[in-house]
């Protein structure tokens, strides 16, 4: 079974970007279908983007023209790309393949 590692959170000041990073134990180059979720304190676990094999992409509404998902299959890396922070992005984000999920990382834009 695949272990997805995230790593890239930190603290933030809105307006500020920040680079998540999801890192597979194996090959993720075959058909597969990756994302990236969020939860917020006293919130559930929402959809920021998916990413499938060739690439094609999708976002929620409150992430639309700010992140950008991607992946390099050479790498067996996906990325979250995150640009224009604002405080409601706060939450610990999590990379999965739908069935595996990574242990999260913490982002916190803040003031």
């Amino acid at each position: 079974q695949v272990q997805l590692v995230e790593s890239g959170g930190g603290l933030v000041q809105p307006g500020g970007s920040l680079r998540l990073s999801c890192v597979a134990s194996r090959s993720i180059s075959s058909p597969y279908r990756m994302g990236w979720y969020r939860q917020a304190p006293g919130k559930q676990r929402e959809l920021v983007a998916v990413i499938a094999s060739g690439g094609v992409t999708n976002y929620s509404d409150s992430v639309k023209g700010r992140f950008t998902i991607s992946r390099d299959n050479a790498k067996d890396t996906m990325y979250l790309q995150m640009n224009s922070l604002k405080p409601e992005d706060t939450g610990v984000y999590y990379c999965t393949d739908s069935v595996v999920w990574g242990q999260g990382t913490q982002v916190t834009v803040s003031s």
